[in-house]
């Protein structure tokens, strides 16, 4: 896509001529004497820049120090460059700790910005709102009603690796941070894998705190259209049935304020079915949870994803962002004591998940509609310089587009909830517990073996391994299905029930076949790495006496032979037909190392 830096200036000085009514001058309050500013330094440069990190600890001590009965500043972790991981505790309640807010009853939203660190409108548009709610101006009253936990970066060390260019698509600020943490993870793409300290450190936070609303503030690229921002919420399409209520009426809600006050709000990501191809329309659907939005449902509780667009220039972003931020702050002081608790029925009615069936992952159906999408006039033709067919598109001509929607959300793969819940073995326990912990999922350590424990266990027959790595992973997909069988279990075993709150977290994690599974994201590929083999001198000798001892198994590899001509015109194949069927076989190959259980294990 090209970028037009001389359009982005006209638009950008467009923007921020009348300096903005969201934020008039007199909001700019550098303090009384002896009092530290609460503007930041992109407030202060009318959008054309954003602060660096320092900023964030000195603007959340003169916000403590300023109002020391509404905000508490914590320290919720060390990134691994050694910066702290600075929150907000917001609130007019006196609950500045967890144990508080749960006695009173309260909400509490959890507002996060730059976990793409160059996206970071969330920043400058939550610290905006925050002194704008202080002083009266935004959501009065809300902080009655809720408390408020700000993380304004939540990538700190990918914010601090600085500089222009870092968002090529992006108009503003001047300079950005990066998307990646300074190990290189995109932090949106770990929300149940956990690899990243600063994620572990998230998740900490979410345990400890349990938001009843979590907002991602991100900024999104791609085509050139008019629409500013999308509001995504989960649950909606997926999840608890009456929270999907709760999360259609939280965006639409969102979305009407946001309306009244001049954005051009999309209930869907605005990305096309066919990448740069405006023609192919776009495609609803329930994002995998190692994406935040996707990851909070399976939690019984609320996810809003916010993309502002980032071919709108910085001020009209941050204006945008910010307008979403006191939106939440609205709703959630008005509905969230009742939304509370229709999520705690939630988490009792996932207690009792076994023996039911669950979509582990979702897609749209074929069936569109067609909407009304505001686009520009634009051309697709070959590119002198790469070749292919490219979109160009002329911001001078607003567009109507008619666009094909896919927005009927159906199971892709589902799964039953076994009755009791699942168990690995001791061997393997010290690749799950991490995983249990991390997100807080109750489990218990048998204190004996349980010989010949009736379990039902899942066997890959040929395990697909990725060719390359993902996130510092190598992914597997497992083909397979559970089957009935008895197995000799040993003391240190790790049984987790399906019967608590977070039982779909838990299928999340354990079905082998979920898209962000530990099985799926590589977590336990030894158990399908193949260690012992049978010499072909051997084999052959082996199997030459097993067809002269068995007619039938002779009678069925001559079937073989005659049925498939790739196995039979395949050595390997043919002998290891029989290796397979010897007692010599490694009968745990291809062993999922955890079982699932229709009847809880004995207590000693």
């Amino acid at each position: 896509m090209p970028h037009r830096p001389a359009l982005a200036v006209l638009l950008l000085a467009a923007t921020l001529a009348p300096t903005v009514a969201w934020c008039r001058p007199a909001d700019i309050d550098d303090g009384d004497a002896g009092t530290a500013p609460l503007s930041t330094e992109s407030e202060r440069s009318g959008f054309q820049r954003t602060g660096r990190y320092e900023e964030v600890g000195r603007l959340a001590a003169a916000f403590q120090a300023r109002y020391p009965d509404r905000v508490a500043v914590r320290s919720f972790g060390t990134t691994p460059e050694g910066r702290p991981m600075q929150l907000l505790v917001v609130t007019a309640t006196g609950a500045f700790d967890p144990a508080e807010a749960r006695r009173r009853g309260l909400p509490v939203v959890l507002v996060q910005g730059g976990i793409h660190a160059g996206e970071i409108d969330g920043k400058d548009a939550g610290f905006l709102a925050l002194r704008q709610v202080l002083e009266g101006q935004a959501a009065p009253g809300a902080l009655d009603k809720l408390v408020w936990l700000f993380v304004p970066v939540f990538n700190v060390d990918g914010h601090e690796r600085f500089g222009r260019w870092n968002r090529p698509n992006q108009r503003g600020p001047e300079e950005m941070g990066w998307r990646t943490t300074a190990q290189n993870f995109n932090l949106n793409r770990d929300y149940v894998k956990a690899d990243s300290a600063e994620m572990r450190a998230m998740l900490r936070l979410v345990r400890e705190w349990d938001p009843l609303a979590t907002v991602d503030l991100h900024a999104t690229d791609g085509a050139q259209f008019e629409h500013d921002i999308s509001i995504q919420v989960e649950p909606l399409h997926a999840g608890d049935p009456a929270l999907r209520e709760v999360g259609r009426a939280w965006r639409d809600a969102t979305l009407a304020d946001l309306a009244a006050q001049g954005s051009l709000p999309l209930a869907f990501y605005p990305s096309f079915v066919a990448s740069d191809d405006p023609a192919s329309g776009f495609e609803d659907g329930v994002p995998p949870p190692r994406f935040s939005h996707g990851y909070f449902l399976l939690r019984n509780r609320l996810g809003m994803l916010v993309e502002t667009h980032s071919w709108k220039p910085y001020p009209e972003r941050v204006r945008t962002t910010r307008n979403t931020v006191v939106s939440v702050l609205e709703q959630i002081a008005a509905h969230g004591a009742q939304w509370r608790r229709t999520a705690e029925q939630a988490d009792a009615r996932a207690a009792r998940l076994g023996g039911q069936v669950e979509a582990l992952a979702w897609k749209a159906t074929e069936h569109a509609r067609t909407v009304d999408f505001r686009g520009y006039a634009y051309t697709r033709t070959p590119s002198e310089v790469s070749g292919a067919l490219m979109t160009r598109y002329d911001e001078t001509t607003p567009q109507l587009w008619h666009l094909p929607l896919r927005d009927q959300v159906v199971s892709a793969l589902d799964a039953t909830a076994p009755h009791a819940g699942y168990l690995v073995p001791p061997a393997w326990a010290a690749f799950v517990q991490p995983a249990l912990e991390s997100h807080g999922v109750a489990f218990r350590r048998l204190d004996a073996a349980w010989p010949a424990a009736p379990v039902q266990a899942f066997r890959v027959e040929t395990p697909q391994f990725a060719a390359q790595s993902v996130e510092g992973r190598q992914r597997l997909s497992a083909q397979g299905a559970w089957q009935a069988e008895t197995r000799d279990v040993g003391t240190g075993a790790l049984f987790v029930p399906i019967g608590q709150p977070l039982a779909r977290l838990v299928l999340a994690l354990l079905e082998p076949q979920a898209p962000d599974s530990i099985a799926a994201w590589g977590g336990l590929n030894v158990a399908f790495e193949r260690k012992e083999y049978m010499e072909d001198y051997v084999a052959e000798d082996v199997a030459r006496g097993m067809l002269a001892a068995d007619p039938a198994l002779r009678a069925e590899f001559q079937h073989r032979l005659d049925s498939d001509p790739a196995f039979a015109a395949d050595p390997a194949a043919r002998l290891d037909f029989f290796y397979r069927r010897h007692s010599a076989w490694d009968e745990r190959y291809g062993l999922y190392p955890v079982l699932r259980l229709d009847q809880a294990p004995p207590v000693r």
